[in-house]
């Protein structure tokens, strides 16, 4: 599921309004605080407006949507699947668009997972490795495209396997003259470049829920290679990526989970824009996405849920995660991260949510303490 970031607080105040259209005050207030859950397993859409203003883009404006149904209804295993769709545009005329499909078949023995991508949008860049600073902050405009999809069949009840494709290409705009993107020779591909992955994976899923999950494990390898396809300086190399988590019940409305991720790009002369990035919405949630990158990355979280009623959840967590070069690995230099959420299911059966997040994390001398406060869907892992 998309965790799509929502970016202002007027967010809230246009759901209100929006899910208010046609609705009496007691029926809505019905609606959205009652405990009941809907037992019917029919499909449910969520249209949210996005409203956003930064000094890079001026105003955003755009909307979400998720719509989410069973591939069977009838039978009380098959998983929730959804497609989640994304749409903005800002008044310096630059645009993001997102359309994500994730379906699981009837009795889950088949898992398709889709998504097309298109961005020009402004963001910072800060250079490569673990200790870049905030004034070397580069602003680049984006042009990205991506496209992927992937298969995956069960073999056993929680085993499955997989392939998955790939395509990204990237152009880039550097708005200021001299800044760290020119500047630094060991920057490869400054401009942009195109690659696309052929990628094999394996998983083990024990899980009792694939949106909102308190009790089992989930464990993804995937191994992507990218060949020598489009020639010139585009990167040709391998992409390794490992996800675990496990989650434990401790009472009835309480459940602990943890969760690590690594991530490895091998090959010569690696594109910036393709090295991992520390920090998201999901993992180091207090961190600016691509602050700290490089060839490898490590992180790990832990995350107490407490379910306080049907429709309201409270959570706490802690990570620590680091990027770092092949043989340069340091536990002294990973980044600490500690932080709180609210949740909002608005479909409690599917164990759909609206996440607010605020986390922080190291403070460099001269520099303020890195944070971030984050308005996504569905639960970060």
């Amino acid at each position: 599921m998309e965790r799509y970031l929502l970016k202002t607080i007027p967010f809230l105040a246009s759901f209100i309004l929006l899910s208010s259209t046609g609705f009496s005050q007691m029926k809505l207030i019905k609606k959205f605080l009652s405990s009941d859950a809907d037992t019917s397993r029919k499909s449910s859409f969520l249209p949210l407006p996005i409203l956003a203003y930064s000094q890079e883009t001026g105003a955003e404006i755009g909307a979400l949507s998720l719509y989410s149904f069973y591939t069977d209804r009838q039978d009380s295993l098959t998983r929730t699947s959804q497609i989640t769709g994304a749409a903005t545009i800002t008044s310096e005329k630059q645009t993001n668009f997102l359309l994500k499909a994730d379906i699981w078949s009837p009795k889950n023995k088949f898992h398709y997972t889709g998504e097309i991508r298109y961005k020009n949008f402004p963001f910072n860049f800060y250079g490569v490795g673990n200790r870049t600073l905030a004034s070397d902050e580069d602003p680049l405009t984006q042009k990205l495209f991506k496209l992927n999809g992937a298969i995956e069949k069960q073999f056993s009840e929680s085993r499955y396997s997989g392939i998955s494709v790939a395509f990204e290409s990237y152009n880039f705009i550097d708005k200021t003259s001299g800044g760290i993107l020119s500047r630094d020779p060991n920057i490869f591909n400054k401009e942009g470049g195109k690659v696309l992955f052929f990628g094999f994976t394996q998983i083990y899923d024990s899980r009792n829920s694939n949106t909102y999950t308190t009790k089992g494990t989930f464990v993804r390898l995937n191994y992507s290679y990218a060949p020598n396809i489009f020639g010139g300086d585009n990167y040709v190399g391998s992409l390794l990526k490992m996800d675990f988590s496990n989650f434990q019940t401790v009472s009835k409305k309480t459940s602990i989970g943890l969760n690590a991720n690594f991530q490895s790009l091998n090959g010569e002369n690696t594109p910036f824009y393709l090295l991992p990035q520390l920090g998201s919405d999901e993992m180091m949630r207090a961190y600016y996405t691509g602050r700290y990158r490089d060839e490898n990355l490590m992180a790990l979280q832990s995350e107490i849920r407490f379910r306080v009623h049907p429709r309201i959840g409270l959570v706490g967590f802690a990570a620590t995660g680091n990027v770092f070069k092949r043989r340069d690995f340091n536990l002294r230099d990973f980044k600490p991260n500690i932080g709180g959420g609210f949740r909002y299911f608005f479909d409690i059966e599917k164990g759909l949510s609206i996440r607010m997040d605020y986390g922080i994390g190291e403070r460099i001398s001269g520099e303020k303490r890195q944070s971030g406060f984050y308005l996504s869907l569905g639960e970060s892992f």
